[in-house]
């Protein structure tokens, strides 16, 4: 069993549509489920005007009676209440690509002569789909205790706050930034609002945690089937993503490799565990059943106010950039995209390990599977777990 998805939809079309399979039967699931990741996804802090208009909700069409999952394929739709004001109305083409867009590439590729061809599908819009299916995912894990959490690192030129990672993840479930601190929400707030007045646009890093995974998803035997290799894939087709860390990973370049390797020692009832978390629970493509830790770098969205350099591909003569509407920083709401993109990943890796069609037999399954405190050496120092 995978669990997989296929949407479809563009970002001023009537509406996105998802199928996804591979969810097992008897998981509660409704409307409300989803859209509490939804919700987060339209943060306001840095967000643009369609975030005024937009209040996502997704309607669950096929693969859930009574509450709860059929096993069958779900089908989801989220409508784009903004297409209302685009249906009718005569757009005219749009022809001076724009830096860091999928504009140029794009018309080159598939041969379009109006931007909007390729601008409408290669939209953020779409990571609402991802959303809607990271909502299902989470909802999937959370039945073995399994959750994900994220706050935003930096933000701009807003240098790291100095708190516990366990004090950012908290305080940022209260902020509209998804700042680690209040000192953290007040300067971004006031960044945001300096890059705003000025018509640019802000980037960041988006700190990431997953605790409660079990030792051994993923694996080294094929390079497809290594889960850091699946993460960071997944994290880097998220839009404006540009870099993805896994532990201490560039910290860990510049450190003697006897001083950044987490050592593996028995503590005093027997358990072998590792004292330190700089690979961020991960080894080899396989997860080690410490807490999975990730750090994302998300560039300064593209659209900006202030005109860019470019070329009309109509008549090839110089041009500058026209600004239609778009965020000044999207990073806080990325926070659960980025959530979202792993939980899939995680949810299919586990799906992998389990096997079975209902999520009962899963979980009994997933009793057995090794995790840090229980491996122990028998007499004969082979690894085991009661």
């Amino acid at each position: 069993m995978a669990f997989r998805y296929l949407s479809a939809g563009e970002s001023h079309g009537p509406c996105l549509s998802v199928i996804v399979e591979g969810v097992p039967t008897g998981l509660p699931l409704d409307a409300e489920m989803l859209a509490a990741d939804l919700a987060k996804r339209q943060l306001k802090a840095g967000a643009g005007g369609r975030m005024a208009i937009e209040t996502d909700r997704a309607e669950i069409l096929a693969g859930v009676m009574q509450g709860l999952t059929t096993g069958a394929p779900i089908a989801l739709q989220i409508v784009n209440k903004d297409h209302a004001a685009w249906k009718g109305r005569e757009v005219p083409a749009y022809t001076t690509a724009r830096p860091g867009h999928a504009d140029l590439a794009a018309c080159v590729k598939y041969g379009f002569n109006d931007i909007r061809q390729a601008l409408e599908r290669s939209s953020a819009r779409e990571t609402a789909c991802r959303v809607a299916v990271g909502a299902i995912a989470r909802q999937f894990l959370a039945a073995f205790g399994i959750k994900a959490r994220s706050y935003v690192a930096s933000l701009g030129a807003v240098p790291e706050a100095k708190v516990t990672e366990a004090e950012a993840f908290a305080f940022a479930e209260t902020s509209e930034s998804r700042a680690p601190s209040q000192a953290q929400e007040d300067a971004y707030t006031n960044t945001i609002h300096i890059a705003k007045s000025k018509g640019e646009t802000l980037g960041g890093v988006i700190a990431l945690e997953v605790t409660g995974l079990p030792v051994g998803l993923g694996s080294y035997v094929t390079p497809d089937r290594r889960l850091d290799a699946r993460l960071a894939a997944a994290v880097m087709s998220v839009n404006a993503i540009k870099g993805v860390e896994i532990g201490d990973a560039f910290t860990g370049a510049a450190t003697p490799g006897s001083e950044l390797h987490d050592p593996i020692v028995r503590d005093e009832t027997g358990a072998i565990v590792r004292p330190t978390n700089r690979c961020g629970g991960l080894e080899a493509g396989m997860t080690t059943g410490q807490p999975l830790r990730l750090r994302v770098a998300m560039k300064p969205i593209p659209t900006t106010i202030i005109p860019q350099k470019s070329i009309d591909l109509a008549t090839g003569e110089a041009a500058t950039t026209t600004y239609e509407r778009s965020d000044t920083c999207p990073v806080p709401r990325a926070c659960v995209v980025i959530e979202s993109v792993v939980l899939i990943e995680l949810a299919t890796a586990l799906m992998e390990k389990l096997g079975g069609d209902t999520l009962d037999e899963m979980l009994a399954r997933f009793k057995t599977l090794p995790t840090p405190d229980t491996i122990r050496l028998s007499p004969a120092s082979k690894i085991f777990w009661p």
